[in-house]
This record gives C-alpha cells, structure tokens and sequence, in this order.
C-alpha cells in the first residue's frame, strides 16, 4: 500500500518538486529545512556530493568526484530529469568526522540538496550520517564498507558492498595463487573505523581457512615510518601479509615491509583500491592483492557509457571509487526520474522539499539499476544488493611510473 505522502505526491504532480530543490539551492540558508515554495523556474535539482578532496583520503576523494561529475555530465546530456537538469554541490569533507558533519550541515541546510552521495570513510558516516536522518535526507555512501552503515537510519543506504562479502575473496585468491600459505601477519590502521571493521573480516577469514595469525600489528592512518611495525611482522616469517589502511599510509607499509625483504603475497583492503597508490608504493606495488566491487568489463550499457566516458577525459581504465560514485549519482537521478514519471501532467504552485526528499527516499529504496557496478537493489535498511565481485592483483610497469589492477578468473 503507498504511503500517504505518496499518494499527495501523485494527487498533485512533480513538477514543482522540481522547484522547491532549485529554489533552495539559490536562496539563502533559512537555519533549518524550511519548506521553499513557488512555480517552477526551470533550473536544476542539487544533489550534494561530500566527500574528502583533502587532507590524506583525498586520493580516495578525488576518485569519486571524478564519478561523480561524469554521472553529471552524462545524465544531463540524457535529459535529466524528464527535462530538468541535476546539479552537483560538492562540499569537501577532509579526513574526519568533523569535516564531515560540516559538510553534511552545510548541503542540507544552506544548499537544499535532495540526497547526499558520501561520506568518503565508514569513520565520517557514522559521525555525519545521522545528521541527514534525523532532518529526512536520504544519503548513499559511495565507499561506506563497514558493518552498520545501513542500521544508522531510515534515511542511510550505500552503494558500497560490506566488507563481509567483498574482503573474503582476496584471502581466498591468494590460497589459489600459493596453497602453501600457512603464516599470517595483519596490520591495520586502529584509528579508523573501516580498517577495524575490515581486520576483523580478515582475520576472522583467515582462521575459517585453518591459517596461523602469527602477528597483528597496529598503526595509525596518519603514520609515515612503520619500521617497528614492519620489523615486528617479519620476525613472524609470515607467508602472506594483510594491510587495512588507506592509499597513503597502507602504500608507505607495503613499501617498507619491501624494502625489509618481505617477498610474499601482500593483500590490501578497500582503502588501498586506487591508482592513487601506485606513486606511493611504485614498482613495489606490484602484486598487491585487492578484492573488488567493479570491474571495468562489466558487460551492461550503463557501464559501457561510464566506462568509455572516464577514458576519453582520463586515458586509463576507471576506478572502483568512481564506478561507487556515479552509481550513488545515477541511483537518485533514476529514482527522481520514476516519481516524475509517475504524474508528468499535473502541476501545483508549491511543494515542500521536505516532501521531496522523503518521497525520494522511498522511491530509490523500491527500485531496481542497471548500473557500472552491475545490477543493483536494496533491502529495507538500505544495504545494496549486489551479484558479483572481483579480486585484481597490482601490475607495475618495470620502472614502477604506471600500473594497472590485472582482474584474476
């Protein structure tokens, strides 16, 4: 049975839905959600993108406003939103909570986003996310991996796949590229939430596989020299080394576990899956075992168009961060899109934002995408669904300038 507000919606129309989103972002902050009102003036629907385009997770960040604006471009160049544009208001969220939370306040308040793609760490969703919930904006983290993401609100789902499902898998990759592995070393950043969540993952998963966790060894994201850590794990003659860190810091870890003489197979967590690391680690990258949500070859349209958009503007195959980003971007446009269709015909003066971004959150919830991360859904509490995943294994050029991730069969 549809809601109430739905069937007000319906009873009245959607394009001045349309409206109350444009007219917010234009006016100036009211101190809090009040409701904007007045004809549709034909301009775009904002929707906010925070995520980290400083401090050390920008190499994370940067990712996803590359996809995040070429969901823009694209979906635009496709009509919008049955003729109205959509608009990115990127807010920066740095690298903590405190970031976050600003730039949480500062879409929904003063630019009267519809949703929020971000935030870019587990560790800011869980400060900055109940923000939107309690004022009904719907967010979809882009990269939100950690356990109880989707259980913060009614209003929190993600497009990131939890790192119960998608960490497994390197472990297991790396049983078949070497069956001999018995030992275990573990490193992971305590400062950050994902990385704790995601070490209890692996370790849990090495002890299912009948491993030895010969040593767990703590740092922080924030750390440049991790020689003790580093030497510490060597003493346990490990066969396979696990980093859940991010780029800068878990790259800087593989480089001087290296540098020590560590020779075996390394895995890295979901912080580690960029490009971005490649010139932190260089021709010491090479190896790197990291699962994955996307693969570039995913055979849909949608991933095709994503695909072939991000190399012509970037010349190289797109990241998991960015196929995340436009996906969190298209799944609100696609949502808008169906409560539009709904009733295009009918027209009203006025209607609340408030409404809006309810009605959205229930509609993109209900619905069903095709998109670069292949087909996708959520359930009730906002978890994707999602079929498949991937491990890629790091391939370096010989002088350590470029590199690839190597999808494995």
């Amino acid at each position: 049975m549809k809601s109430v507000w739905f069937r007000y919606l319906l009873s009245f129309g959607f394009p001045i839905l349309l409206t109350a989103c444009t007219q917010g972002n234009n006016a100036p902050s009211s101190g809090g959600n009040a409701p904007s009102s007045g004809g549709n003036s034909g301009g775009a629907i904002s929707i906010g993108i925070a995520v980290a385009q400083t401090s050390n997770v920008a190499l994370l960040g940067q990712e996803q406003v590359a996809g995040a604006k070429l969901a823009e471009k694209y979906f635009n160049e496709k009509g919008g939103i049955n003729g109205t544009p959509i608009k990115l208001v990127l807010q920066d969220t740095a690298g903590d909570e405190q970031g976050a939370i600003n730039a949480f306040q500062t879409l929904i308040n003063r630019d009267k986003v519809v949703g929020i793609v971000g935030p870019t760490l587990s560790q800011q969703a869980f400060s900055a996310d109940p923000i939107a919930d309690r004022a009904k904006v719907p967010v979809l983290g882009p990269s939100n991996t950690a356990k109880g993401i989707p259980e913060i609100g009614d209003y929190i789902a993600r497009v990131s796949a939890p790192v119960a499902v998608v960490a497994p898998n390197a472990v297991k990759a790396a049983l078949k590229i070497n069956p001999q592995i018995k030992k275990v070393a573990v490193f992971y950043a305590q400062n950050d939430a994902f990385s704790k969540s995601e070490t209890e993952i692996f370790q849990q998963t090495v002890k299912e596989q009948k491993l030895e966790l010969a040593t767990v060894q703590k740092f922080q994201t924030t750390d440049t020299d991790f020689q003790s850590q580093a030497t510490a794990g060597m003493n346990a003659k490990p066969d396979l080394v696990i980093v859940s860190g991010l780029a800068a810091d878990g790259g800087n870890l593989v480089r001087q576990l290296r540098e020590l003489g560590y020779k075996g197979l390394i895995i890295g967590g979901n912080g580690l899956n960029t490009s971005n690391l490649f010139p932190v680690c260089k021709k010491l990258c090479d190896g790197i075992l990291i699962a994955q949500a996307y693969n570039p070859s995913q055979p849909n349209a949608m991933n095709k168009g994503f695909r072939d958009a991000y190399l012509a503007q970037y010349k190289k195959e797109p990241p998991q961060f960015s196929a995340q980003a436009f996906t969190g971007v298209q799944v609100f446009v696609e949502a808008l899109t169906t409560m539009s269709k709904a009733n295009p015909t009918m027209k009203v003066n006025a209607q609340p934002i408030a409404d809006l971004r309810v009605g959205l959150n229930k509609q993109l919830l209900a619905g069903k995408y095709s998109t670069p991360l292949g087909e996708i859904s959520f359930t009730p509490t906002g978890e994707i669904v999602q079929k498949d995943f991937y491990v890629a294994q790091v391939k370096m050029d010989a002088d350590g300038t470029n590199g690839k991730f190597t999808f494995l069969k």
